[in-house]
């Protein structure tokens, strides 16, 4: 091997160690998206209104269903803990495959800070003086020593906390679904006309943000060609499930406006008719607010709601934080990244570089950042994943037809193109809309959208000018491309 060329790293720590199954799986998959279903869904009511972001979502879930039980034969046939950065450097090429783990890696570094402020807003609830940002830098801190120390007992923690999470949900939707006015869903229900249902996709996207993340822990799966099938549905239909009944619980009960807006910042514009004071803006806590319309914030069932909602931002932060840190392995272990990101723990056999890795730039996000920004950066490299897996799974059925397939997309190929097309439209618009968000608070925020195609351009120069050169035949061997 040349000397230039990037060398495998040792056996001993090139290897991730096995000992997930199907329900934990499962917990995984739930746990990774479920504080979508807390918080930041509701930043598209602003920019939609209810019929607005009802639209998105229902886009956006038949997107998510065809592209879950899609990207389930990428992850059952080549399970590898890098997903789409392998499946597309085998299926479309290794340029592709550098730029869909980008694109991975964008979302998965993205979410945990807007996730980690989420933390920080509900223990305002009880510590109104503690500073967010020092609780989600201790948020980083803890659950990236959790994911270190070892993947079973950060994946049984996830389990246990994500079965409460879910419980949550549950137990709002009984309080405020008895509560559900049609008159209240409907009320103001498209305040921008039709373009608020391009403005909400980046929100309704956040429904099921990292779902796919279930695929970058299949090379720890006891069985991946049968667990992570099972996994990968049972999460899919549990998520639309909840976020359904999360959308029709908090606006049903007062409006969309009271989904998004502190009490103190709306006005009876008559007949009743909600009006914004100058000062209004948007909060990402929407559980909350619905719940107060319910019941007492003074009482127990509001408190054990908020003590519920942080263990659903606790599942998500905790999952994304494990499923970001074997995107960045993968990659660096074939030196695409630095081998260092590459390299497990000799004795926990976790990837503690590439977890450093990913919580040093999240500190730096929630500095840099809001929720809103958060979420749409996280969102188009979520869409991107979908564009590039998609691709990569027709063709791989195009180029590895012997490719042993455990289990095979359904109504193929309906669904992956049904995905593809939809995943498209959807980073089309959100680049486009975003280049014309008069509401961004500040001019980088206002051009995420060109920041995000910069940042794609400049990892393709990188890989074709520094990473490429470098690969030697063993390497490109490594991928089983057909040349």
């Amino acid at each position: 091997m040349p000397e230039s060329a990037p060398s495998p790293a040792a056996p001993d720590t090139a290897h991730l160690k096995k000992s997930l199954g199907p329900v934990m799986l499962w917990g995984l998959g739930v746990g990774y998206v479920i504080s979508g279903d807390y918080f930041g869904w509701n930043l598209g009511l602003a920019r939609g209104g209810s019929y607005g972001l009802l639209a998105a979502f229902a886009l956006v879930s038949v997107m998510a269903v065809a592209f879950v039980f899609s990207y389930a034969e990428l992850a059952c046939a080549i399970p590898r803990a890098g997903g789409v950065f392998v499946y597309a450097s085998r299926g479309l090429g290794l340029t592709a495959g550098f730029l869909g783990g980008t694109a991975q890696a964008v979302e998965f570094v993205f979410a945990p800070p807007a996730i980690a402020m989420a933390i920080g807003t509900y223990v305002n609830h009880w510590s109104p003086d503690v500073d967010r940002r020092h609780v989600a830098l201790a948020a980083y801190i803890i659950f990236t020593g959790l994911n270190a120390w070892g993947v079973r007992q950060a994946a049984a923690f996830e389990l246990a906390v994500t079965v409460l999470a879910v419980g949550g949900i549950l137990l709002f939707a009984g309080v405020a679904l008895p509560r559900f006015e049609l008159a209240n869903f409907t009320a103001n229900a498209l305040p921008h006309g039709a373009a608020g249902v391009l403005a909400a996709i980046p929100f309704a996207v956040w429904f099921y943000l990292a779902i796919e993340g279930v695929a970058n822990a299949a090379e720890e799966a006891r069985h991946p060609q049968r667990d992570v099938a099972i996994g990968f549905g049972s999460a899919i239909v549990t998520l639309v499930v909840l976020a359904s009944l999360v959308l029709a619980g908090c606006v049903g009960v007062g409006g969309w406006e009271r989904a998004v807006y502190e009490p103190g910042h709306l006005l009876d514009g008559g007949d009743g008719r909600l009006m914004l004071a100058d000062d209004a803006t948007p909060v990402d806590n929407p559980l909350l607010l619905a719940a107060a319309q319910v019941v007492s914030p003074q009482g127990g069932l509001y408190h054990a709601l908020v003590g519920i909602g942080l263990l659903g931002f606790i599942a998500s932060f905790n999952g994304i934080v494990l499923v970001a840190g074997r995107a960045l392995f993968d990659m660096g272990r074939v030196g695409f990244l630095p081998h260092p990101l590459g390299r497990a723990h000799p004795r926990t056999k976790t990837p503690v570089n590439a977890l450093l890795a990913n919580m040093a730039i999240g500190v730096v996000a929630i500095y840099g950042l809001d929720t809103a920004g958060l979420i749409t950066m996280s969102a188009l490299g979520a869409v991107t994943l979908y564009v590039v897996s998609m691709l990569a799974l027709l063709a791989l059925r195009r180029r590895e037809p012997e490719l042993p397939r455990p289990y095979r997309t359904p109504l193929y190929p309906l669904l992956p193109v049904v995905a593809l097309v939809l995943a498209g439209a959807a980073l089309a618009t959100m680049l486009y809309v975003n280049c014309n968000n008069t509401e961004a608070p500040n001019a980088f925020q206002r051009w995420l959208s060109v920041w995000y195609a910069g940042l794609l351009a400049a990892a393709a120069g990188y890989f074709v000018l520094v990473v490429r050169p470098r690969l030697s035949a063993e390497d490109l061997a490594h991928f089983h491309r057909i040349e």
